[in-house]
């Protein structure tokens, strides 16, 4: 991550430094971060920086000594983190004035995305960009002044003992700034309540696309720029608006993408799963961390893009990336681990960024044998897939046919080749030092991945994927629910201590919709109906007409955040959005479906110059602008049935099944014996019934 300075830093510069303090104990050290059962708080537990995790009762030392808070926030699998790790909060003489001077507290960003959005917004308001570590110094109440990311060592004493000395000189003036900065942070917050304006219409929807496609990547995929980011939920959107639309460019744009993705080296050819984002515009270099969030909506995505296209790539990505999950993310108790590490012990016992990952053409060359001409060309050992230091990452760019053609095969005996190729160097990969794990299994994260698990399920039909369902989605009842019916965020070794984000609820939700729909056991309609009815009491904002990002009984600093724009992960609002409309058609007699309608008005203002951030929020409009289906089918053969039209690309459906009589009113009295009838509904209202699948399907449309 590239260094970024606040103008009041860059200002402070000029001022006098503190005489430098050396510290030569050698011992080891330990803080208040051993008590803590974060992988990245632990990392950092043995430091000689004297960190604590953040609490109220912190603030509350910090305000009693009169000392600056320095937060450092970051997470397991970030390499520029433990980069400063080392080289700063490992290193005495840095701890000595960072321990003198200020209370230090080191923030897991998994943990409390809750405070990573406050100094995150701080950050950007500084200095424009943002990233990890993110570093902030701030008032003893919280109220931020000055940040940063990465620095090195000299850099970053130099800013310590300037803000410290300014703060003892001439605190008004950080006071000053840091009421102006508190301002700030809660206005770009703010959320009008519309109360006159119409739901966004197609036209409209349409500009916003053709705005947004201004910054498409038509030959590489993604956006015209580097790194690149995957951004599935953005991909999802598109998917659905290019067929409901039946514009080519839009789903041309979208199946370059996944690709190009899929072709790329941030897809992990050997083990399956996608790294975070790639360095360059060919999708080659990772950033090699792999996180959980990003592979259970990449799963969702190609399986839908697999429905809609048939297209054995997108078949093979599911498969490959949930096989990844299971082997590398799975705990016992079947909950989803957060993350590994983008570094990993070299042949030296040095952490290297990719270490795992990377090879040298030579070792290749004598794995591989006969096989090696045709893997060379397959996977682009040549200058396309060098990286630096003679490592290559392996990536696609062209089709098997043309692979196949030039060496004079066939498919098959193409795919024989390559598959012994991977099984030589997977069990080659296996003997080295593997990435760190993050093991914290975070209740969002989960059921992300749970709702991938879920479409893998409905249009793939491999029954393993809805038998890991269904024991993820019970691993989060037993484990992560609060007593009073809630739910909590994480979870590690028995313990769960913190309470549930607007995240945690919406992505659960969401899954547990989804999981109805493949499973019919209605227990989990229901529980997805009382989390909701959970966030509607104790997440409700009054003023915005959205939902906060924390519970209204815990304690914020700043302010409550109302997360609105979709980024890697949807905003927890256009989830919720989402999830109250779709719930809206299986409960009509509950307000979901208004909720939902003045939701998407009051964030809709936004789409025509930031579609890309508000994709989960368009696709909500598209529920409304065009038929949404209720799919109610019932008889002896409803499972078969059910699961075959689930199987089609059909985004603007939603679908229950019952042998006989459902608790639903969608299924209650349409029982016929020995008939299996298909009700196809808009709104409650139902067409005749059907017994063809296929009468059934040409009733629905886009």
């Amino acid at each position: 991550m590239l260094r970024t300075f606040s103008i009041l830093a860059l200002l402070l510069f000029a001022k006098a430094l503190y005489p430098q303090k050396a510290d030569t104990m050698k011992h080891e050290y330990t803080n208040a971060l051993v008590n803590e059962t974060s992988p990245y708080l632990l990392q950092h537990a043995h430091n000689p920086v004297n960190w604590e995790a953040w609490s109220p009762a912190v603030l509350e030392k910090a305000k009693k000594e009169n000392k600056l808070l320095l937060i450092s926030i970051g997470y397991a699998a970030c390499h520029w983190c433990h980069v400063m790790e080392h080289e700063c909060f490992e290193d005495p003489e840095v701890a000595e004035i960072m321990n003198v001077n200020f209370v230090n507290i080191k923030v897991d960003r998994e943990e409390r995305p809750d405070i990573d959005h406050i100094y995150m917004d701080a950050l950007q308001m500084m200095t424009g960009s943002g990233g990890w570590p993110l570093n902030i110094v701030a008032l003893p109440d919280g109220r931020p002044f000055w940040g940063a990311t990465y620095l090195k060592k000299e850099s970053w004493i130099k800013v310590l003992v300037q803000l410290s000395d300014l703060y003892k000189k001439d605190p008004s003036k950080i006071q000053a700034y840091a009421k102006e900065m508190a301002q700030g942070i809660k206005a770009i917050n703010l959320v009008e309540h519309k109360t006159n304006s119409e739901i966004i219409g197609l036209t409209s929807l349409q500009d916003a696309v053709k705005n947004w496609s201004r910054y498409f990547d038509t030959f590489l995929g993604g956006y015209k720029q580097a790194p690149k980011f995957m951004m599935p939920t953005n991909l999802n959107f598109l998917l659905h608006y290019g067929t409901a639309q039946k514009d080519q460019e839009v789903l041309e744009y979208v199946h370059t993408t996944l690709t190009k993705m899929a072709w790329g080296g941030i897809f992990d050819h050997l083990g399956g799963g996608f790294s975070r984002y790639a360095v360059d515009t060919k999708w080659h270099v990772p950033h090699f961390e792999k996180m959980l969030y990003d592979n259970g909506q990449l799963v969702s995505l190609y399986a839908q893009a697999y429905a809609a296209t048939k297209n054995d790539l997108y078949r093979n990505v599911v498969e490959q990336t949930i096989h990844f999950v299971q082997e590398e993310l799975t705990d016992d108790s079947f909950g989803f681990y957060s993350s590994l590490d983008a570094d990993s012990l070299d042949e030296k016992g040095e952490l290297e960024e990719g270490a795992y990952y990377v090879w040298k053409k030579e070792e290749l060359e004598g794995l591989l044998g006969i096989h090696w001409p045709i893997f060379k060309d397959y996977f682009n050992i040549n200058r396309y897939g060098l990286w630096e230091h003679g490592n290559y990452i392996l990536i696609r760019d062209a089709s098997k046919e043309e692979i196949a053609k030039k060496h004079a095969i066939t498919l098959q005996e193409l795919d024989a080749t390559i598959s012994k190729c991977i099984a030589i160097l997977t069990e080659v990969r296996a003997k080295r030092n593997a990435p760190r794990l993050d093991d914290k299994i975070l209740t969002s994260w989960n059921g992300l991945m749970l709702k991938g698990l879920v479409d893998a399920y409905r249009y793939l039909g491999n029954d393993a994927y809805l038998n890991l369902a269904i024991k993820n989605a019970e691993f989060i009842e037993k484990n992560m629910t609060r007593p009073d019916g809630g739910l909590f965020h994480n979870h590690k070794k028995g313990k769960s201590t913190l309470n549930g984000y607007l995240e945690d609820y919406a992505a659960v939700i969401e899954a547990y919709i989804g999981l109805f729909e493949v499973s019919f056991d209605e227990s989990w309609l229901f529980r997805a109906k009382s989390l909701t009815n959970y966030c509607i009491a104790h997440f409700s904002d009054p003023t915005s007409g959205l939902f906060y990002f924390t519970n209204t009984q815990d304690d914020y600093v700043i302010r409550r955040t109302l997360e609105v724009s979709d980024n890697v992960v949807p905003a927890s609002n256009s989830i919720m959005a989402k999830n109250l409309y779709r719930l809206s058609r299986f409960f009509p007699k509950e307000n979901y479906g208004q909720l939902a309608k003045q939701m998407l008005k009051n964030v809709q203002d936004n789409f025509k110059e930031q579609g890309q951030n508000h994709a989960n929020w368009m696709q909500l409009a598209l529920y409304i602008n065009q038929p949404f289906y209720e799919i109610a089918v019932v008889g002896n053969s409803y499972r078969d049935t059910s699961l075959k039209m689930g199987a089609a690309y059909l985004p603007n459906v939603l679908i229950a099944g019952t042998e006989k009589e459902g608790t639903l009113g969608m299924l209650k009295g349409r029982f016929k014996e020995e008939e299996t009838l298909i009700y196809v509904c808009v709104e409650g209202v139902c067409k005749l019934p059907l017994q063809r699948l296929a009468k059934a399907l040409d009733q629905v449309q886009f």
